[in-house]
């Protein structure tokens, strides 16, 4: 049997790498993509082999860019096969209080974030349809549900993930593809851990469980989404924030 096909944007930060690592694990193979100033890229695929994972193909492109992810994906498909799975996963952000937050500020999140989304799935979602399996899975936010101070741009797209995943769902329950969101809340990535002690520690104060999220705990849920006992669960977001916020 063909093992089925990964694909991964924001592959090689904290999330997207504990996601392609899930996905190894559970025997897929994995197109890891990554922007073009990525320039790590060496460096992650052997801190990945040390670890026991290899043989990734790599794609390189901007999300925000519908010619980049139309070339990024035929060049997944040429290199691995067809789709089967994608992960919305990449994304930045740009914090600034509203009153204060510029043009290219909202637009480099909502295009990155929210705009990619059509992006990367135009390319895969009715392919999926047509062989009559698929997962979609796209990565929000617990400030996607809740809203954040500061982030008006981010909260913005992040809650437009939601949207976009209860609407695609219903266009393609019937064919085999199932579209679900995850919306963590603060994950121990080396970004967050980098945080000044204090500030951290304030941040994990305010979450119930006093704990960061693990970034495998990401990747658990996204392997569950991806498989096929995940099969009858589709327009749905998972929020895992350690009782940050209860929707």
């Amino acid at each position: 049997m063909a093992k089925k096909i990964a694909l991964v944007t924001g592959a090689m930060g904290g999330l997207g790498t504990a996601i392609c690592k899930a996905f190894v694990d559970d025997g897929y193979t994995v197109v890891a993509a990554y922007h073009p100033e990525f320039d790590n890229r060496d460096e992650w695929l052997k801190e990945m082999a040390a670890a026991g994972y290899k043989d990734f193909a790599c794609v390189a492109g901007d999300v925000s860019k519908l010619e980049d992810c139309q070339r990024m994906v035929a060049e997944a498909e040429a290199q691995a096969g067809p789709v089967d799975i994608l992960v919305n996963n990449a994304g930045i952000t740009r914090d600034k209080f509203f009153a204060k937050m510029e043009r290219d500020q909202w637009d480099a999140v909502i295009n990155t974030n929210l705009s990619s989304l059509f992006n990367m799935t135009k390319q895969v979602s009715a392919k999926m349809a047509e062989r009559g399996w698929g997962r979609i899975i796209n990565i929000s936010s617990v400030n996607g549900v809740k809203g954040q101070a500061g982030q008006s741009n981010y909260s913005a797209a992040k809650a437009g993930v939601i949207g976009f995943t209860k609407a695609l769902a219903q266009e393609l329950a019937a064919k085999g593809v199932t579209v679900n969101a995850v919306a963590p809340g603060y994950v121990a990535t080396k970004m967050v851990m980098a945080i000044r002690e204090d500030i951290l520690k304030g941040i994990v104060d305010t979450i119930p469980m006093k704990r960061l999220c693990k970034p495998e705990e990401i990747g658990g849920i996204c392997s569950y989404l991806a498989s096929d006992l995940a099969a009858y669960m589709t327009g749905a977001t998972l929020n895992i924030n350690g009782g940050l916020h209860y929707s």
